[in-house]
């Protein structure tokens, strides 16, 4: 889990409100920006880079909207550049951020993999949520959605266990390496939550819910 976050002086009394949308909000719905050495908008997901600072809405055309109008030199009160690919840059660090919870918590023994072993998990109400490749088989992705749903009427759940298809298999095996999966669930526990809420930065920040598995379109109780 990230420390705890280390606001410095510098980022004004505006504090953590959104510089394109003027409003104010949670930190895990924002990211903060600096300016880094080379002169160019770096997008600090740790909270912990030192210097003035500011903050847009974990939504990439936000971002794609400070950027094009300027407004990053306009709230670190410097000369900076932010680059064209910013948005994607940023998606970037936060699959990579996701990718890193989930090896964390698989560490933790709050991860895990296999379609049969996820069926069981969200069948006994383990799952806090599901992952699937975002090129997995069909049916693999249809009996994982039966378990979910079964289990949604047997708890009297308002919603089901939520559903991610974020990458291919073969992008997840560049993030992960040899812990790569084609079925995965987050179980319960501090890593398996960091692992959910990173989950649900991400497609906020895409933004367009295409990451959800079909089936689901609801979001998790939060």
């Amino acid at each position: 889990m990230p420390l705890p976050e280390k606001r410095t002086k510098d980022d004004g009394e505006l504090g953590r409100m959104c510089i394109v949308t003027r409003e104010s909000g949670d930190p895990d719905m924002l990211i903060r920006f600096v300016a880094g050495p080379d002169g160019n908008v770096v997008a600090d997901l740790k909270r912990q880079l030192p210097g003035r600072g500011c903050w847009v809405k974990a939504e990439r055309a936000l971002i794609d909207k400070a950027a094009a109008r300027k407004l990053f030199g306009r709230a670190l009160k410097a000369d900076v550049k932010a680059a064209a690919d910013l948005g994607a840059e940023v998606e970037r660090l936060l699959l990579g951020q996701l990718a890193g919870m989930m090896n964390m918590a698989r560490k933790a023994g709050q991860f895990i993999t296999g379609g049969m072993n996820v069926d069981k998990a969200v069948r006994a109400g383990a799952a806090l949520a599901v992952f699937h490749a975002a090129d997995a088989a069909a049916d693999g992705v249809r009996k994982i959605d039966q378990a979910r749903r079964a289990y949604m009427f047997a708890a009297d759940e308002e919603t089901e266990v939520p559903s991610f298809r974020f990458v291919t298999e073969a992008e997840m095996e560049a993030l992960l390496g040899q812990n790569a999966f084609i079925h995965a669930a987050a179980l319960a526990g501090q890593a398996g939550e960091g692992v959910v809420k990173r989950a649900i930065m991400l497609e906020r920040y895409r933004g367009d819910g295409s990451v959800r598995a079909q089936g689901d379109a609801r979001q998790p109780k939060q």
